[in-house]
């Protein structure tokens, strides 16, 4: 396959060989390039033959020198581009099968690829990767992976996720673990299901597969109001979600004995869902799974403190500020905590917990809060005493201007009974916006 060179940067390795805008790229050292994972894989290398198709036609190989994981310096046209492969699967727990209707089209795209695991974390299942792409995984030495498990039983697997080719994931796995390749899992827990025995066996499993199989993430199903026509799933209790932690603890001291590491890490969801204290920052082992919301708050907490550590006016006086935090009912008293140890003297902090009409109120997570939900909770005796709302921007798409609901953060404001502050989601943030840091 060739890929049209639309751009060289100055200075770079490329344009000092005199590869030029409207080239064309064939091949890396004989090796054909399918998309950008091949191009970045083959280009770490110091010694480089090209080859290209001129602008005139004219076909060349060029060896080119350059230093060890220097970028090469072209940009490319379209062909280069990672299309998101689709997902094959349709997961009896899947969030987006219970989406309200009517919402942007991007909310119920199904990404199931593992490129993208590999260059920005999304987790994956296999099920739709070919024998061709399982072989070029291995031989790009595509590492770390993300991979989404659920479950080793492959019966089990497959009824999960209603897809009669999702058995052989161990098989997989020993492949990826034999080829030195390391991945992340994830376990989506549904009470009933692979909870219990299974969900041991399941990290049992796992474990055989380290020092590749690096961590597990256990994260409690999100079931919301629109499950009309979908399998019979019950959501987390509060006894359910201390079951599962005691249950688990055991096999996390065995892996800290003879791994070195806990391996398996629950959500802070359960911790919340019980009222459980969140570990410590070194249980964590650096927060390699904080994308699943594990050690979320306690990261939060570290960050605060650190802000307070590195603040160079820490005794200078805040605004007398009055503010209300608008939170998921899940983290409010965490919030409510740390607003407590960190608000400046003169300074008074509400934390007001929202409740998700939108989803259905089993979702109590901050990032799933709508702005209709957020405005219908902001009723005079919520408001009462304060002057300032402080909304944390993960409810708010990447570009920072729409909710889920498709309100955009304008409309927010002039509905708002309270001028709105948008907190981005660390601790730095927090800690900023308490002492009047906008």
């Amino acid at each position: 396959m060739e890929h049209l060179i639309t751009a060289v940067e100055p200075g770079s390795p490329a344009r000092r060989y005199g590869i030029k805008p409207g080239d064309r790229l064939e091949a890396i050292n004989g090796e054909g390039i399918i998309d950008e994972i091949d191009y970045q894989a083959l280009i770490a290398a110091s010694h480089l033959k090209l080859s290209l198709i001129r602008e005139d036609g004219t076909r060349e190989t060029l060896a080119l020198r350059k230093e060890e994981w220097e970028p090469l310096g072209l940009h490319f046209g379209q062909s280069m581009t990672l299309s998101p492969r689709t997902c094959h699967n349709k997961c009896m727990f899947c969030f987006i099968d219970q989406m309200p209707k009517g919402l942007r089209d991007t909310l119920y795209v199904k990404d199931d690829d593992w490129r993208y695991s590999l260059m920005m974390g999304n987790f994956v299942t296999l099920t739709n990767v070919s024998e061709e792409e399982m072989q070029r995984i291995i031989r790009r030495k595509a590492s770390p992976l993300y991979i989404s498990v659920h479950a080793t039983d492959p019966e089990l697997r497959c009824r999960l996720m209603n897809n009669r080719f999702a058995g052989d994931l161990m098989e997989r796995l020993t492949r990826l673990k034999d080829a030195g390749i390391r991945f992340h899992c994830q376990i989506v827990v549904c009470p009933g299901y692979n909870d219990g025995d299974v969900l041991l066996r399941t990290l049992r499993d796992l474990r055989s597969l380290a020092p590749a199989a690096m961590t597990v993430a256990m994260v409690p199903v999100g079931l919301t109001k629109c499950r009309e026509g979908l399998a019979p799933l019950t959501p987390f209790t509060a006894e359910g979600a201390a079951a599962l932690l005691d249950s688990i603890a055991p096999f996390q001291e065995e892996c800290r004995q003879q791994l070195g590491t806990t391996f398996a890490f629950p959500s802070d969801e359960f911790y919340c869902l019980c009222g459980r204290t969140i570990p410590d920052e070194d249980w964590y082992e650096g927060f390699p799974q904080i994308e699943n919301g594990v050690g979320l708050l306690r990261r939060l907490e570290m960050e605060m403190e650190d802000a307070r550590i590195f603040d160079d006016e820490p005794e200078a006086p805040a605004p007398a500020k009055r503010y209300l935090i608008a939170t998921g009912v899940s983290a409010a008293p965490h919030i409510r905590r740390l607003c407590a140890q960190f608000v400046p003297e003169g300074v008074s902090v509400k934390v007001l917990p929202v409740r998700n009409r939108f989803f259905g109120e089993t979702v109590t997570v901050t990032g799933l809060l709508t702005g209709g939900d957020v405005l219908d909770a902001l009723t005079p005796e919520a408001v009462q005493g304060c002057d300032t709302l402080l909304l944390c921007a993960v409810m708010l798409r990447h570009e920072r201007d729409l909710f889920l609901d498709d309100m955009t953060i304008d409309e927010f404001c002039k509905r708002s009974p309270l001028p709105v502050q948008l907190v981005e989601n660390d601790g730095q943030a927090l800690y900023d916006a308490l002492r009047g840091i906008e």
